[in-house]
């Protein structure tokens, strides 16, 4: 591909429309070519019906629609689907598409590894590379699509209609190019996801919480894991700049917070570190009076973690306790645990698992 050639991907609505004007194109080009590109999928300018011959054969001259180059798909039992991916710059990240009897999810990379460290998780033993462009995150819903043949994207019986920026990266420190993609997935003009189908998950950096709130209003999702600073500052050391009672005061503050929309508390369940009943009560204490639900999540290991899973027992007692004072708190069922697309499991670096690895990696406790 030219690199005189534009992705078009990257571009927001304004910024397409400008790019037509300033290539002498007419205004209203840029409506044509976003609906063709977001609302069918298109690819390719001839197949771009309502534009004439002439601007077709230029478009092609200056521009292209890419998708992005996948090394390899996992398809686990349960129906969750995991690309490996393949950059431009021979970088990769991993997508996944979680199917439910209610929705169909897709976790999507904001990163090239991340920078956080987290020591739960194995996305955070792969060093940051860089951030992703908004034309690499829309990029890798537009391949779910094109796999799941969900276009045109406003079809009845979608398959696609819920996104967790979830995957490998912090989307908060990719703010712009995060928003920018976020935008265009949310366009009534295209891929038309409701903002109340999107939730932005981040670790807690601060100063981009309230700016997602009034920019986006999307939902909410917060890597927790622990309720006092000395074992967050270990377990999510982003805590050590921006501590929990500034990150709950921020949440409490998030823009239209209320019964119908609700921050979420993600809260992976690590056996004998963050899953007594008392942490459970000092979890109700913190988020006190913000609408809330909770998502405990299973621990799920890979290779080289020093953790083990919560025993069922201590997970329902914590559970209890969190629902008995009123909060919504759905334990996890982990998705894709076989082709290492469970939260807290990706990583470019992957690698098939025999059944007999899976066997040594997950606890088996008696309860």
């Amino acid at each position: 591909m030219s690199k005189l050639k534009q992705n078009l991907l990257d571009f927001s609505f304004d910024e397409l429309q400008t790019f037509c004007i300033s290539n002498n194109l007419p205004k209203f080009r840029a409506t044509q070519i976003w609906r063709w590109i977001y609302c069918f999928g298109t690819q390719l300018f001839h197949e771009m019906k309502n534009i004439s011959k002439s601007d077709k054969a230029f478009l092609d001259q200056i521009a292209y629609v890419p998708r992005l180059n996948v090394s390899e798909i996992y398809e686990s039992k349960d129906g969750t689907i995991k690309w490996l991916v393949k950059l431009d710059d021979n970088s990769e990240i991993e997508t996944v598409y979680i199917p439910q009897d209610d929705r169909g999810t897709v976790c999507l990379s904001s990163q090239v590894g991340c920078t956080l460290n987290c020591s739960f998780c194995h996305t955070g033993t792969q060093a940051l590379v860089r951030n992703l462009t908004a034309g690499e995150i829309i990029g890798q819903l537009m391949l779910v699509m094109d796999h799941l043949k969900d276009w045109p994207s406003g079809k009845n019986g979608r398959k696609v209609t819920n996104i967790v920026m979830m995957g490998m990266g912090e989307p908060l420190l990719n703010y712009e190019e995060v928003s920018k993609s976020i935008k265009i997935m949310m366009s009534d003009d295209g891929i038309s996801i409701s903002r109340r189908r999107i939730t932005l998950s981040t670790s807690g950096i601060i100063p981009y919480i309230d700016k997602a709130g009034t920019d986006l209003g999307v939902n909410l999702a917060i890597s927790l894991h622990a309720v006092n600073d000395p074992l967050r500052n270990k377990l999510v050391p982003i805590n050590k700049k921006y501590n929990l009672q500034e990150l709950i005061n921020t949440c409490r503050n998030y823009p239209n917070l209320s019964n119908s929309r609700r921050i979420t508390w993600e809260y992976v369940m690590l056996r004998g570190i963050n899953d007594t009943e008392d942490d459970a009560k000092n979890l109700v204490k913190l988020i006190s009076g913000i609408p809330s639900k909770i998502n405990l999540i299973p621990f799920n290991p890979w290779p080289g973690s020093f953790f083990e899973t919560s025993t069922k027992q201590s997970i329902d007692n914590f559970a209890k306790i969190v629902m008995d004072a009123g909060f919504a708190s759905p334990v996890r069922k982990p998705r894709g645990q076989d082709i290492y697309a469970a939260c807290g499991q990706l990583k470019s670096e992957t690698e098939k698992i025999r059944k007999s690895q899976i066997n040594k990696l997950v606890p088996l406790h008696t309860i």
